[in-house]
């Protein structure tokens, strides 16, 4: 089994289920020691004893990433313990309101979880990253961060902050040895929208914009962060990765002008 993170730190926060916690599995699953970072202490705490028996060592602690005193208190301890190789911000949130009717609270709730959150980890662990001359942050954005969509205006603000976020990280501190890149999922069934879109839903929506004719899954958007960390990705910065299945490369064609291509070739 391929082991490319013997002997690496990676922190990882929203960590205790979905994408996050598939990204932290599959690091455990190639020799990455782990620490998960996470508000929902119950949900940490299992993840954690799930990871246990896989990982080098799995070190967790339950905070909100948008509290600054409480993420350079948790580094700062994590670092004592064990220096991070890796950041992976991965802690969102998203919320479904039209535009006229988002609240100012609910604006900001958004942005300080989806993007401050992603600028408090970010710097805090950067400075140390900096001492060292080494280090990979890899920022969650999403498919909504370059095309909104209706209902979402907060959550596609925030997500194109943290694209632009991510590449000043990467164009400031490339000479200091840290490499910043950011991924962006399209529709991906987890259990941020499990709860809230039916099957029926998911298959029109697949089926009217997506090529591939479904929607994608935890596992594979993972090992797009598992890449973009590794030696293998050592020239690759200030790049933003679509993990979309087809659906930013144009407009979904109508199927009779697929039987047409389908007929000419």
């Amino acid at each position: 089994m391929n082991q490319r993170f013997n002997n690496k730190h990676v922190l990882i926060t929203g960590a205790a289920r979905g994408i996050g916690f598939e990204i932290a599995r599959q690091f455990a699953s190639e020799g990455g020691g782990l620490t998960l970072f996470d508000r929902d202490e119950k949900l940490l705490a299992e993840a954690a004893k799930k990871l246990g028996a896989s990982a080098q060592a799995v070190r967790y602690y339950t905070l909100d990433v948008a509290n600054r005193e409480q993420v350079d208190a948790a580094i700062d301890e994590v670092e004592k313990e064990l220096p991070v190789d890796i950041l992976i911000n991965n802690a969102g949130i998203c919320l479904v309101t039209p535009f006229l009717k988002i609240s100012p609270r609910e604006w900001q709730t958004t942005l300080d979880v989806n993007l401050t959150g992603v600028f408090n980890v970010s710097q805090s662990v950067c400075r140390y990253f900096v001492k060292r001359k080494k280090g990979v942050v890899i920022n969650m954005s999403s498919k909504n961060g370059l095309d909104g969509e209706l209902g979402h205006a907060h959550y596609n603000a925030s997500k194109a902050g943290v694209i632009m976020l991510t590449k000043t990280i990467a164009i400031e501190l490339a000479h200091l040895g840290i490499r910043a890149n950011a991924v962006c999922p399209g529709y991906v069934r987890s259990p941020i929208n499990t709860g809230v879109d039916s099957d029926e839903f998911v298959n029109t929506f697949a089926d009217r914009y997506i090529p591939m004719n479904r929607v994608g899954n935890v596992e594979e958007i993972a090992p797009v962060f598992l890449f973009l960390a590794s030696d293998d990705a050592s020239y690759i910065n200030g790049q933003t990765f679509v993990i979309d299945g087809g659906q930013l490369a144009g407009q979904k064609p109508w199927k009779d002008l697929l039987k047409d291509v389908d007929h000419q070739s």
